[in-house]
């Protein structure tokens, strides 16, 4: 397979992700669609890894490199639904528009 089949999959999943971020109104939908845009950074890491690399096994910086956006991406989805979760209990909705009312 080739480097660019990689990194279109990786620019379509960013790009879905991205409209995901911009048009959803659900705290949910929005967690989701910022880990689509980070599966599509760790796509074009390990791509970029195996190709910058062909021949030499012993260098795995992509892979390295995408193990930690999986591992930020992780406490984000942990922070996130904790924000989620708090904002359903004070306004009984997920709404993003509705978290301005939480001002103090």
């Amino acid at each position: 397979m080739f480097l660019n089949q990689f990194l279109l999959l990786a620019a379509i999943l960013f790009c879905i992700g991205v409209y995901g971020v911009l048009a959803r109104k659900n705290g949910v939908l929005v967690l989701m669609s910022i880990e689509l845009i980070l599966n599509a950074v760790n796509i074009n890491l390990v791509a970029f890894g195996a190709y910058w690399h062909a021949n030499d096994m012993a260098n795995v910086s992509g892979q390295v490199f995408a193990l930690f956006v999986i591992a930020v991406a992780a406490a984000e989805v942990g922070v996130g639904l904790a924000l989620v979760l708090l904002i359903y209990r004070n306004r009984q909705s997920i709404d993003i528009d509705d978290v301005d009312m939480l001002k103090g």
